[in-house]
């Protein structure tokens, strides 16, 4: 009895120094170290892309004038060409031969004025002294102003069969690059059911970019620009000035472009509205058709709020951050954010404050409440290069 009595006090002793023991330890333990950044207070402008199509500041399509049958192609496709620079030529013969039956008739029509002069001019004496009736003068008048009209249809006919003649050479309306052939030699072209694009020349040291805007997005740009007073919508004007194209292959175009217009009215059946872009191509290398993306700044937040992307934690569109306060306890906090900034930071529009300090790293060890050592990060050149 006496050794169980032993025994059972030896084991009560063993369990109360371990467990006092075990509470020291866990009393002893540091609180985890977290690295954090401070919420950066800063101007940051608003930078929207839209997707959309490059155009020539020209484009124009050759076509045939007159019927006929093409008969030669005098220009070297994909090349330029000089304003004035013959690229096709149809098939005269069948206008020459109008023009000379035009001609003919115009000689005919010029005889029958001078008959018709002629027989005026001997029955109006006549007529003066009663020697012929006055209707023989009244026909004889009508007989030469009939001829003068007639000369001048002739004349009017001729002249319309020059022109047509003319057609049969088609010159290049503008200096620029021409395209593909849609016809070639021994075609049949011409304004009928025939009526084929010859071809389409551009002129492309400047290029025109056409892309669509929402409603909703052309009214939240246009706002900022009306509100405010004269000078701070002039600093908006010289911001939003300057606009950059990235190119299909994600380069981007060395050159700045610049708002050409706002179409007038907003598609009722798309939503949109059409704005159009210029870009100077000195180098010719955009051409039309292509696809690419217009990057505009749209306004300046003069006091934004930045944290790194990496900091929010997001579900189902709301965005949650960790936020270490003054006695280094940590707070799970909602806020408000808008869009990205430079890929790796986001715009935080509620819920806080310039210098505040977010968990970046060690998001695993924290829970809202626990006491940490904050540990802070120098973020300036590690995000930028991201």
């Amino acid at each position: 009895m006496k050794n169980q009595i032993f025994v059972f006090t030896f084991v009560l002793v063993i369990f109360v120094l371990v467990s006092g023991c075990k509470e020291k330890s866990a009393g002893e333990l540091p609180p985890p170290s977290v690295q954090v950044v401070q919420v950066i207070q800063q101007e940051i402008p608003v930078i929207e892309e839209f997707v959309g199509q490059t155009y020539g500041l020209f484009d124009i399509s050759i076509q045939a004038r007159v019927d006929g049958f093409l008969e030669g192609i005098h220009f070297e496709e994909g090349r330029r060409v000089r304003k004035g620079q013959l690229l096709y030529s149809i098939d005269p013969q069948p206008f020459e031969a109008k023009v000379a039956g035009s001609r003919s008739q115009l000689a005919e029509a010029n005889t029958m004025l001078v008959k018709a002069e002629n027989d005026l001019v001997r029955i109006k004496p006549l007529a003066e002294i009663n020697a012929v009736s006055q209707s023989d003068l009244d026909a004889a008048v009508a007989q030469r102003d009939a001829a003068g009209a007639a000369v001048e249809a002739a004349e009017a006919a001729l002249e319309s069969a020059k022109i047509e003649l003319g057609y049969t050479k088609i010159y290049s309306p503008i200096e620029g690059v021409i395209g593909k052939t849609e016809a070639y030699p021994g075609d049949y072209v011409g304004r009928g059911l025939t009526n084929v694009i010859l071809n389409e020349v551009s002129r492309i040291d400047k290029i025109l970019v056409n892309f669509h805007i929402p409603e909703e997005k052309y009214l939240e740009i246009v706002r900022p620009f009306l509100a405010g007073t004269d000078s701070l919508r002039l600093q908006r004007q010289q911001t939003n000035r300057g606009l950059t194209m990235i190119l299909a292959d994600g380069t981007v175009y060395p050159h700045e472009g610049k708002l050409e217009f706002i179409n007038r009215q907003v598609n009722a059946t798309t939503g949109t509205i059409l704005v159009q872009a210029s870009f100077p191509n000195p180098s010719l290398i955009l051409r039309p058709g292509q696809f690419a993306r217009v990057r505009a700044v749209i306004d300046i937040i003069s006091e934004g709020l930045l944290i790194p992307q990496r900091c929010a934690q997001e579900m189902q569109g709301i965005y949650n951050v960790y936020v270490v306060n003054d006695q280094d306890e940590v707070e799970f906090r909602k806020i408000g954010v808008g869009s990205t900034y430079q890929t790796s930071y986001l715009i935080v529009t509620e819920g806080l404050a310039p210098g505040d300090r977010i968990v970046y790293e060690g998001l695993q060890k924290v829970k809202s409440g626990i006491k940490v050592n904050p540990v802070l990060k120098d973020i300036s050149n590690s995000e930028s290069e991201n």
